[in-house]
């Protein structure tokens, strides 16, 4: 492990009380069991194999709540129910729905629950039997789906203030790191859970090579020199969703070309620039890294356009993006 550097605890500012995720209320639902339930009624044994084995993938997807046109958009659904089919299949958990039908399940599961806010989406499968078996194939599997309301993951408001993790991140030689397997999530609570208790708001990887990966459950993009860059699939990251998309909007909006290049630890000292990128973090400036200013300490002016350009887009009030989003309620 690497030693990072750790300033004294201070007063920073955690996800506010009204920004927590809030899992369930009395009208919450899920899909499970293929067909729409209570979300307190969807449960499972102990003795399943996924909650011993981490033997499970997920995703997660934001929808956006329109005030204006009174419409909720869910934020890049095709995509991830296209990144969880090739999860599931890589776990050998079979794949009985089409990414249509898994669309259509989750616009439905919104439906009914008339939410009319900002929305936390969660596909989860798992194998479900009760058994210690190591092994994937033959064994009983589960699917579900269920939603909450949910603000910023995080304040991004200021900017974060960031160390480098002493964890380092698994090796895609490890683990599948295309898949969003829930057994590697463990790597990702480690990182997150020291930086926390350090007075920090996020930690960012690196691999074991020491080149930079990503943060604990976000992609990394750096600005510096007027090169925009973002580590490489081959640095063991997640082949972000949110990622993908703002390398679009970065090349149409402002012209400029992401680079995907092995980066130094060094080099983040350096930046102009840095921020995050995901679905929970959504654009997230990064201002200080281990008590060391990031440009001006102040989110700069480019992830401060592009955040702008954003947060337009998924609300639903750019056309130019208008594929990112699937509206849930029919006119």
């Amino acid at each position: 492990m690497t030693q990072s550097i750790t300033p004294p605890r201070k007063a920073t500012p955690q996800p506010k009380a009204d920004h927590a995720p809030a899992m369930q209320t009395s009208e919450s639902l899920a899909y499970f069991g293929g067909k729409i339930i209570p979300l307190r009624d969807a449960n499972v044994s102990v003795a399943t194999h996924g909650l011993h084995y981490g033997t499970g993938c997920f995703e997660g997807i934001r929808a956006y709540w329109n005030a204006e046109r009174e419409q909720l958009n869910a934020l890049f659904l095709r995509e991830h129910f296209e990144r969880f089919t090739r999860s599931r299949n890589l776990l050998k958990i079979p794949v009985r729905e089409s990414v249509g039908e898994l669309c259509e399940i989750t616009l439905e599961l919104l439906r009914r629950q008339g939410l009319r806010q900002d929305v936390y989406i969660r596909p989860l499968a798992f194998k479900s039997e009760a058994t210690i078996k190591l092994v994937l194939g033959g064994l009983e599997d589960a699917l579900t789906i269920f939603a909450f309301p949910m603000g910023d993951y995080i304040d991004i408001s200021g900017g974060l203030h960031v160390c480098v993790s002493s964890w380092r991140r698994i090796s895609n030689n490890a683990m599948p790191l295309r898949a969003k397997t829930t057994g590697a999530y463990v790597n990702s609570v480690l990182a997150a859970e020291d930086a926390h208790a350090a007075g920090f708001d996020e930690a960012i990887f690196l691999t074991e090579s020491g080149t930079v990966s990503e943060g604990s459950s976000c992609n990394l993009f750096m600005l510096r020199r007027g090169e925009l860059s973002t580590p490489r699939v081959a640095d063991d990251i997640l082949e972000g969703i949110t990622r993908a998309g703002i390398m679009a909007m970065a090349d149409r909006e402002f012209g400029m070309h992401t680079v995907e290049r092995a980066i130094s630890r060094t080099e983040l000292f350096d930046a102009d620039e840095l921020f995050f990128t995901g679905t929970g973090v959504q654009v997230a400036p990064i201002t200080r890294l281990e008590g060391r200013a990031i440009g001006t300490g102040q989110p700069g002016p480019f992830v401060t356009a592009l955040q702008q350009r954003y947060f337009a887009a998924v609300h639903g009030n750019d056309p130019a993006y208008a594929e990112w989003c699937t509206p849930v309620y029919q006119g």
